[in-house]
């Protein structure tokens, strides 16, 4: 199978009939080709024949192709976020297996919404599109990293106020520590490749372990008694 193609499978096939069923069809169709093409080269009239419908069908839907544009990012991203947000339950609340807990996030972070299917397709609109198109993902970038860092920061403070980690800009400590959550994963998705569960937990265990280093807090690093010795 071509693997733009794969990566733009991101729409269940739809189920419903009428006006949605028509919606969905357009939205996966433009999802398939705007993921091949680019924004620059896709065309109505080729996401129409994939739709099956008319090109005035996607133009009443749509009214231009950055409206539609715009419609498939932000689908996608709303599943990406519900996964996301999902996962924050997850996130350590206390230093009682802190390493342990970190790393369990990252792995099922990576792993539901960094390496499957919505965020490689994101993350391939962004890389090929957002230079040239910056405007096009202002929303992708508020709504998605912009908010799930602030989500990160939030959880890092409480963590740092009980003395778990010992942070100074919250912020700039939950843009490190997603970063090095995908260290490194960076080649294989680079390629195309889906990290291995072996893959994920080793990056996840090698950036939680640098991640302590910098910001564990007194209860992380507290001596043991063979340390006092």
């Amino acid at each position: 199978m071509n693997k733009n193609l794969a990566v733009a499978e991101t729409l269940e096939p739809p189920v419903a009939r009428g006006h949605q069923a028509k919606r969905a069809s357009i939205i996966s169709a433009a999802a398939d080709v705007f993921c091949r093409e680019g924004f620059g080269g896709a065309c109505i009239d080729e996401i129409a024949v994939e739709a099956q419908v008319s090109r005035q069908t996607v133009y009443n839907h749509y009214r231009e192709k950055e409206a539609l544009f715009m419609a498939v990012v932000e689908e996608v991203l709303a599943r990406a976020n519900a996964a996301v947000f999902s996962l924050l339950s997850t996130f350590p609340e206390n230093a009682d297996n802190l390493e342990q807990d970190l790393a369990a996030f990252l792995v099922g972070l990576n792993k539901n919404c960094v390496c499957n299917r919505d965020g490689r397709f994101l993350r391939k609109l962004v890389t090929t599109e957002g230079a040239r198109y910056p405007h096009l993902f202002e929303s992708w970038r508020r709504q998605g990293p912009l908010k799930l860092t602030s989500a990160i920061a939030a959880r890092l403070a409480r963590l740092s106020a009980d003395g778990s980690l010992e942070i100074d800009d919250f912020d700039l400590a939950a843009r490190q520590f997603l970063a090095l959550g995908n260290a490194d994963l960076q080649m294989p998705l680079l390629l195309g490749e889906t990290p291995s569960q072996a893959e994920l937990e080793s990056a996840a265990r090698n950036a939680v372990r640098t991640f302590l280093r910098a910001f564990g807090g007194r209860k992380v690093h507290a001596p043991s008694y063979a340390d006092a010795i």
